[in-house]
């Protein structure tokens, strides 16, 4: 099967589909956004079960916001010890249906005008979306939890005891 090519908007280079970026509407290459710090590797711990999908207007979600179950992969067991005497988490995933990004847009909270790092869009670079959660049970490796805007399947990456339940 043959790789779709782009020109990066930014330097000229053609490159491959899976090395460019849409970025404010224009394919940029990974190099000019990133320069030369190269790429690692990060493997999900789990996945998020739930109801929630990505409203069909790219705003927002849809869905019951009700609970949510984080299934994770049975060898991370051993890192569960006394997790359930915690009351909440921050929980680390990856934004994987995330879409192109607008360098600048109307904030939907409130209409002003911001960059990706003021806000809270899931349509950033990095694709990672962090969450702080309460923990309602732990049944085996399966944790069920309120307050998580990740929707149905997005791939956990980490989980965290939240900092302010620690100070």
């Amino acid at each position: 099967m043959k790789k779709a090519i782009h020109r990066c908007s930014k330097c000229g280079k053609t490159v491959d589909s899976e090395k460019i970026l849409i970025i404010d509407d224009r394919p940029v290459c990974l190099a000019c956004i990133y320069g030369g710090e190269k790429p690692f590797e990060i493997y999900p711990i789990g996945k998020i079960r739930n109801e929630l999908k990505i409203n069909r207007n790219n705003f927002g979600l849809s869905g019951s916001e009700g609970i949510s179950c984080i299934d994770l992969i049975p060898s991370q067991k051993r890192f569960m010890y006394k997790l359930e005497e915690e009351k909440f988490l921050t929980i680390v995933y990856y934004l994987h249906k995330a879409k192109s990004v607008k360098s600048v847009f109307k904030r939907h909270l409130d209409g002003k005008e911001v960059g990706v790092f003021a806000s809270r869009t899931p349509n950033r670079l990095s694709k990672i979306g962090i969450q702080d959660v309460k923990l309602v049970k732990v049944e085996g490796t399966s944790l069920y939890v309120e307050g998580l805007d990740a929707i149905n399947g997005s791939p956990v990456l980490d989980i965290k005891l939240k900092w302010s339940t620690i100070k």
